[in-house]
This record gives structure tokens, C-alpha cells and sequence, in this order.
């Protein structure tokens, strides 16, 4: 098995360190999606590298560590954002019980972090506190720019965050989910 961690826009390798996408190859490797070509060509490449879809990055020992899905990357003002570090940050703050990061449309920089708060009973919590804390934690492009607050995230039966169902509401009458 072949791996290697690269930009998913040119194909090339990340310095070690750096978030990219994983590409695989080898004997393991599916040859396709059983009567779906157009979505073999956008998975497998002509070298036969499987884009996974995961984002992560790789240490000095060779080490690979799944950071997020590159679909959940939010891309603001062409810095990228994911979403997984900045809740990871975000639930460090002793008023959060539980929060997702979503991408909303945003006219300067296409769109802005997001943070959906579940706030921990008993505990006095406010977008400021939440806005300042991120700044204190996080690069000011990863930081919030706003806060919604929720009784509950919406899972699916394994657990996972629809952040789909998140999002709906601050894309709607829009044509594509990115801006």
C-alpha cells in the first residue's frame, strides 16, 4: 500500500505537518464504483491514487492523523478551516456541553466559521465569552465570527452530527452550498 497526504486542488504533496487530503494506492484498492464511472474518475486518478476523502496530516515518524472530511472544510477568504479543530478548541470552554461548526455565507469572505452551542446547564455562557475564548485558542480565521445556541445537536443513529441539516437554514434560496 502507497499513501500520501497532498493538496486536493493540484495533487501535490504536503510538507510534513501540513493538513491535506489522503491519497492511497495499491492491491487493496478498489478498481471502481460498479456502474458509476463518472464518480470512478472523480475518486481514482489515471495513476490509480484513491482520494479518501479524509483530511489529516502525517509527523516526522510517518505517523497519519485523521484531522476531519475534507467536505466539512469550510473556506473563508481561501484560507482553510476545519471544522473539527475549532469545536476540539471550542469544547475546552467550561459554558459548552456540546458544539458543531458549520460554514454560513459570508459576502466578504465567502463564508465564516459558525459555532452551534449546546451550553452546559447551570453555567452562564454568552456569544462574547464563546467569541473572545476561540480568539484566545485558535488563528483569527478559524475564530467564530457568531454563535447559535441549541437544546441538542441533530445525530443520526451512529452519533454523528448532521451538520447538513445545520447548515440548511443559513443556505437557503441558494443555488450551491458555498458562497
Amino acid at each position: 500500500m502507497e499513501l500520501k497526504i497532498v493538496d486536493s486542488d493540484t495533487g501535490n504533496e504536503v510538507k510534513r505537518g501540513d493538513v491535506g487530503e489522503v491519497w492511497v494506492r495499491g492491491g487493496q484498492v478498489m478498481k471502481g464504483y460498479w456502474r458509476m464511472d463518472d464518480e470512478t474518475k472523480k475518486s481514482i486518478n489515471a495513476e490509480g491514487w484513491f482520494r479518501t476523502g479524509d483530511a489529516a496530516y502525517q509527523d516526522e515518524n510517518e505517523y497519519v492523523y485523521i484531522y476531519d472530511r475534507v467536505k466539512d472544510m469550510i473556506v473563508s477568504g481561501g484560507e482553510n478551516v476545519y471544522p473539527a479543530e475549532v469545536e476540539n478548541a471550542l469544547m475546552k470552554h467550561p459554558g459548552i456541553a456540546d458544539v458543531a461548526v458549520i460554514g454560513v455565507p459570508d459576502e466578504r469572505w465567502g463564508e465564516v466559521p459558525k459555532a452551534i452551542v449546546v451550553k452546559k446547564p447551570d453555567v452562564e455562557v454568552t456569544e462574547e465569552s464563546i467569541l473572545t475564548f476561540a480568539k484566545e485558542q485558535l488563528a483569527g480565521f478559524k475564530c467564530p465570527k457568531s454563535v447559535a445556541w441549541i437544546d441538542a445537536l441533530p445525530r443520526n443513529p451512529s452519533g454523528k452530527i448532521l451538520k447538513k441539516d445545520l447548515r440548511a437554514p443559513y443556505w437557503e434560496g441558494r443555488t450551491r452550498q458555498v458562497n
